[in-house]
């Protein structure tokens, strides 16, 4: 199924607005939202060349391979998404650990920073980023 890169954009800045909310009533529900915010962000990227994944892992692979590898996109970038899969993996599924408010705050910026990156690049199909 290849879902337009704007649904997707639009998916990804109601993600980040969600997790902003969920900071106060749960950090593993907000690190969660935070990390599907830059999911979905990467996933329009790469979905205005025509390029979809079936799974989190082609994903997190392509932003690595595609975007840190050419130099698009810093090291430190794509070690920051890397460390948002963790996240929501602790989120979703810790059971008995839990993400602290500190860091899904920390995560929450971190999608920001993503977003803005991406809205940059791609100025003209991604907008409404709020400031």
């Amino acid at each position: 199924m290849n879902i337009p890169a704007g649904h997707l954009w639009d998916r990804a800045k109601e993600a980040l607005q969600v997790a902003r909310l969920d900071l106060a009533v749960s950090p593993d529900a907000a690190a969660s939202r935070a990390y599907y915010a830059a999911f979905y962000a990467v996933s329009a990227r790469f979905a205005l060349v025509g390029r979809t994944f079936k799974k989190h892992s082609g994903v997190e692979a392509a932003v690595h391979r595609e975007l840190v590898k050419p130099g698009i996109w810093s090291a430190d970038m794509g070690q920051a998404y890397s460390r948002l899969v963790k996240a929501r993996i602790t989120g979703d599924y810790g059971s008995h650990i839990h993400v602290s408010s500190t860091d899904a705050a920390e995560t929450i910026e971190i999608a920001d920073e993503i977003l803005r990156a991406i809205a940059r690049e791609h100025s003209e199909e991604f907008t409404g980023l709020e400031d």
